[in-house]
């Protein structure tokens, strides 16, 4: 009888599975694939050729034992599905977190801020895990980093991301926006999520996708949809999306629709319109007026806001009156007109807490836009803390400030409190001696 032909494989030299980390340690060379390079390849072939001969001489026996198989290699482009499931639902920071009441938050961001935020645990290389947390609260997994990248307040997984977003079409997709796939018979198995980063040519066959993903967070050009299962992916945009300061406008208008009437803007106003009003103006370079971000309720920060934004208009008198009306909602929604200026700091800003320059801590908190941030960020490029910007310092507080902040401090033997990430009048003194 002759001998069965069995086909042989040459695994890539740089398997991270325990077995071929043996051999590289104990070898002084690679041994090729048709001798079997990778172990487990070396052991089937051993098996292959035992049963070889055994048939050969008519030996009624067979082998035992099976050969185990080669241990799943994760994390390599192309290689199919993530195996590790997602963590549960859970509040920033896990469990000893503090979860989120009431109704599904939407806190507005930009695509921009969702790019350069994802392109932060990018560049920080942030380790997969399904139950770890990282530095700025957001579980180490791929529905935690899509929660990180939107800002949401609270870890989410593919079972809830979808209420954060609304349904959209291949051709709608722009980057910031993800594509989800949730196996509700099986959420462990398949489930994955990814952000979409832009298309890689005019085919629109393969997209610039950032992941987290064992080992570590990445981002490689994929084909649409997904390695596998590519049909169950679907496309969704974030609900609290804005139109990024000096953009034309387009997402804001579809969002805003027409003006709603006076009736929903003043004291004692508490509906969607508010808070529309608040995310269109933080777009435009509002974001110093509001310190934990816009909501429903109408405050003193809305008035504010929205006088900014007047006043940039070049209104003066009864025009600038802090309260929206079809003009100003025109301005807003279509993108039009001028974007309120970031105040100008230098040697003439007056001292807050004793510290020359210091603006204050309002000015330095998620959403913030001024030249407070960008100036702090300049100063902390200077002072060698420019790994944690992957563009450059900007205007808009982001991610990438707090962990060249935290860093900052801890240069100075601070820890715990101290060391938070956010500049307090000390910090400020320090870095700007």
């Amino acid at each position: 009888m002759p001998a069965p032909v069995f086909e042989e494989f040459d695994p890539a030299n740089d398997c991270e599975c325990p077995g071929c980390v043996h051999w590289r340690r104990v070898g002084p060379y690679p041994l090729p694939g048709r001798f079997g390079g990778h172990p487990a390849a070396r052991s089937v072939l051993v098996v292959a050729a035992a049963a070889s001969a055994a048939l050969a001489a008519g030996a009624p026996t067979a082998a035992a034992h099976g050969t185990p198989p080669a241990p799943h290699r994760p994390g390599v482009p192309g290689d199919g599905e993530p195996s590790t499931p997602q963590g549960a639902k859970s509040p920033l920071h896990g469990q000893g977190g503090t979860p989120v009441q009431g109704p599904v938050q939407t806190p507005p961001i930009t695509r921009t801020e969702i790019i350069n935020r994802a392109k932060v645990w990018v560049a920080a290389q942030v380790p997969y895990s399904m139950s770890l947390y990282w530095t700025d609260g957001y579980r180490q997994d791929c529905s935690g980093y899509v929660s990180m990248a939107w800002k949401l307040t609270g870890n989410e997984w593919t079972g809830s991301l979808d209420q954060f977003g609304t349904k959209i079409t291949k051709e709608e997709l722009q980057p910031g926006d993800m594509l989800l796939f949730h196996n509700p018979a099986d959420p462990e198995k398949g489930s994955h999520v990814v952000l979409f980063g832009g298309w890689t040519d005019y085919t629109h066959t393969y997209y610039t996708a950032y992941e987290q993903t064992p080992p570590h967070a990445r981002r490689q050009s994929t084909p649409y949809a997904y390695w596998s299962n590519s049909a169950k992916y679907v496309p969704y945009r974030y609900k609290g999306l804005v139109a990024d300061p000096g953009a034309a406008g387009a997402e804001a208008g579809k969002a805003a629709g027409s003006y709603p009437g006076a009736a929903y803007f003043g004291p004692g106003a508490d509906n969607k319109y508010v808070s529309l009003l608040g995310r269109m103006l933080v777009a435009r370079g509002a974001g110093g007026y509001y310190p934990k971000g816009p909501g429903p309720v109408w405050g003193a920060a809305d008035q504010r806001a929205t006088q900014a934004f007047q006043r940039a208009q070049g209104w003066t008198g009864a025009a600038v009156d802090g309260l929206p009306g079809p003009g100003t909602w025109e301005l807003l929604a279509t993108g039009k007109g001028r974007n309120i200026k970031p105040a100008v700091t230098g040697t003439t800003t007056p001292a807050s807490h004793g510290v020359p320059g210091y603006p204050g801590k309002n000015h330095f908190r998620p959403g913030a836009t001024n030249d407070y941030v960008a100036r702090l960020g300049r100063r902390l490029v200077e002072k060698g803390f420019g790994r944690f910007y992957p563009k450059g310092p900007d205007a808009v507080w982001d991610e990438a400030d707090r962990r060249a902040v935290e860093a900052f401090q801890r240069t100075q033997g601070w820890r715990g409190g101290a060391a938070d990430g956010y500049p307090g009048p000390e910090t400020w003194r320090r870095l700007f001696l």
